[in-house]
């Protein structure tokens, strides 16, 4: 008779998440191997919270750890999980983004499809890589000459067929730390300089062993929540032999690696200020195991915004943002211990010191506003 899988609390998969996310503890490893461990940062707001998600897991990390990953070609900002932009390492474009492909077709298909109907794709597709290779392109450009030839249809659907279509990648100075620039686009091939060859390399099972590493104990639909991918529960069970099983407190089945940590449920959990739009909150069907169903609405806006959080014992207990370099404003939703308070001010003081816009004894640059 099969054993039944074990029970495992909130508590217990919070701080499991917490532990491969480097968030109870900061690591030394390379951005380059950090951004590999997480499947990259989402990062469709340029610049600032790819590195502050980064600031909040390494020790001794500057911007110039990043950017020159960037500007050398070695990290790129591309469409992939969930059809949004991802910062990721060179290599990690060329696997991911032909697994993560059916995503983009689906985006195609029930945001443009109406738009699109009718419409040779694979002769957008060709003129399209041959404007963005000549320079790159933002997508309003390439939408208008896409739409010189094609007077009937949509400039801004022509655009985003294309990014569904091609892996175009941004360019710098996009996404550089201190600096501005648009949003503009060339092919991974282009850019990297190799073949990209457009078929999966090989079976998702790689992509499902890797979440699992950054971001299990979890079950199918936390797969499938990260990713946006459909039809991974087939893998998990043909996996099964090389994982563990657990059940959550409302009995979903969750899966796992057997050498990943899973840290007694009591561990302390330092506080933390969380990326605005960080992938720990985005990255599992039930949220509950870092952010409390009460607070989801003052994280998430209806828009598809989520705010930098305050992390307070493993859980999101307020919000904080970075107002250009010159402050910290941290809004917790209740009121805060003294150890928990001077703890929120000294990682508000640590963004601020990365920022360049503070540091120790700087006068008024963190500002707490604790509810009454």
């Amino acid at each position: 008779m099969t054993e039944p899988s074990p029970v495992l609390g909130r508590r217990a998969l919070g701080r499991a998440l917490l532990a491969r996310q480097h968030l109870l503890a900061r690591t030394d490893l390379a951005p380059a191997a950090l951004l590999h461990h997480l499947g990259g940062l989402q990062a469709q707001a340029a610049p600032q919270p790819p590195y502050l998600g980064l600031l909040s897991r390494l020790d001794g990390f500057t911007p110039d750890g990043l950017s020159t990953l960037l500007e050398q070609r070695a990290a790129v900002r591309i469409a992939l999980q969930r059809g949004t932009i991802h910062l990721v390492t060179a290599e990690d474009c060329r696997t991911l983004r032909p697994l993560l492909q059916p995503v983009l077709d689906q985006v195609l298909t029930t945001t443009y499809g109406k738009r699109l109907a009718g419409l040779d794709l694979a002769a957008l597709a060709a003129e399209a890589r041959t404007l963005v290779e000549a320079e790159p392109r933002t997508f309003q450009q390439l939408g208008a000459l896409l739409a010189a030839g094609r007077p009937d249809r949509d400039p801004a659907a022509l655009a985003q067929a294309a990014r569904c279509l091609l892996p175009l990648v941004q360019v710098p100075p996009r996404g550089l730390w201190g600096r501005t620039g648009p949003a503009a686009h060339t092919t991974a091939e282009a850019w990297l300089g190799r073949p990209f060859d457009p078929a999966p390399a090989a079976a998702p099972d790689a992509l499902v062993l890797r979440y699992l590493a950054a971001f299990g104990p979890a079950s199918a639909a936390d797969l499938r929540k990260w990713s946006g991918l459909g039809g991974l529960a087939p893998v998990l069970k043909r996996l099964t032999p090389r994982l563990l099983t657990f059940r959550d407190e409302r009995g979903r089945l969750l899966y796992d690696l057997p050498e990943a940590p899973r840290p007694d449920p009591d561990t302390p959990a330092p506080v933390r200020l969380v990326a605005p739009f960080d992938n720990l909150l985005l990255s599992h069907a039930d949220r509950g195991r870092v952010l409390p169903e009460e607070y989801k609405e003052r994280v998430m806006t209806v828009n598809g915004l989520v705010a930098g959080t305050l992390l307070v014992d493993g859980l999101v207990a307020g919000t904080w943002r970075l107002t250009g370099a010159a402050e910290v404003v941290v809004q917790p939703f209740g009121r805060l211990a003294r150890a928990e308070r001077e703890a929120a001010e000294a990682e508000a003081r640590r963004v601020l010191a990365f920022a360049g816009g503070g540091g120790e004894g700087a006068d008024g640059a963190v500002r707490i506003e604790e509810a009454g």
